[in-house]
């Protein structure tokens, strides 16, 4: 590897060719005339040129080293620009962040979320979206979304994970079907061929096969939901029942005469975490994020 010279070595070299003497370059660099000097010959013997001729009686610059001092000048330049720019970074949860959330959280937890951001980070602009969990893994990794807010069990990869809470899948049925008449359910019920499901893409259509210790597979009348309210509609339809995450049913999305919602023994559950690079230099806006879902997920409980 060709080396390189240092800033400093640079920065000696532009103070000699504005003040043309050692003496004073040294002293506006704050440092020995010996230093500077030694600093000078180190540049020399890196770019293998003669950049100053030195006598006792005066200083000149070669056309080398008038050249690579104006080169220096704007490399020094530059720096001070980059050193300025990260000393204006915005503090934690200000400026623009990317969000994205899956369909099946983002109605029932960003509404008090959104609330509580704008009350404590009113400098902090944030960007939205709604997509499916791979979807959106695939836009955290190409750098298109900072963080995203997904629902685990889910492959994610090397990314950092910081898991939120336990959400509960609850079984929701008709009120007049026989096998929820009871305050909690056996876990079995949600076995049946009676289970409908979201489409293909959906993380909580594999969570509710894997709480019932299905494979995956079809719904059994080949019908399947393309989202949570459909899937709630069918359910009233009385064309199945299906597993509704908790957070949902106290939103009330299953509020209804005809419908009944009740907790399975032993309870399934999905976990809600946010998600980030690993390479991300705003973790600090994740755990201040995180923070805000939490006390957000709360309030939405005490509701």
């Amino acid at each position: 590897m060709t080396p390189l010279p240092s800033l400093k070595q640079l920065q000696y070299l532009v103070a000699l060719a504005q003040h043309l003497n050692f003496t004073r370059a040294a002293e506006s660099c704050f440092v020995t005339q010996s230093t500077l000097s030694a600093g000078l010959k180190e540049l020399e013997a890196v770019l293998g040129a003669q950049l100053v001729e030195r006598d006792r009686q005066s200083v000149l610059m070669t056309k080398t080293g008038i050249d690579v001092a104006d080169r220096a000048r704007a490399i020094i330049a530059a720096t001070c620009d980059l050193a300025e720019r990260a000393a204006q970074t915005p503090q934690p949860m200000s400026g623009p962040l990317r969000l994205g959330v899956i369909p099946t959280v983002a109605p029932f937890l960003l509404p008090n979320s959104l609330a509580l951001l704008r009350e404590r980070y009113p400098d902090l602009r944030l960007a939205l979206r709604e997509d499916l969990t791979a979807n959106l893994l695939l836009r955290l990794d190409d750098g298109q979304l900072d963080f995203a807010l997904i629902a685990l069990p889910h492959e994610t990869g090397n990314l950092l994970v910081e898991t939120l809470f336990d959400d509960a899948l609850l079984i929701v049925g008709r009120h007049d079907d026989a096998q929820l008449q009871a305050a909690t359910v056996a876990a079995t019920m949600a076995q049946s061929d009676r289970l409908l499901l979201l489409e293909e893409g959906h993380c909580l259509r594999q969570h509710a096969l894997a709480a019932c210790g299905q494979p995956l597979r079809q719904s059994a009348s080949g019908i399947e939901a393309t989202s949570l309210l459909t899937l709630v509609q069918m359910v009233d339809s009385g064309l199945g029942v299906a597993l509704i995450p908790e957070m949902a049913v106290k939103c009330g999305l299953t509020q209804s005469k005809t419908l009944v919602s009740r907790p399975l023994s032993p309870p399934p559950t999905r976990t809600i975490a946010l998600l980030a690079r690993r390479s991300t230099s705003r973790r600090a806006d994740l755990i201040a994020l995180a923070e805000v879902i939490r006390q957000a997920r709360n309030a939405t409980s005490e509701q």
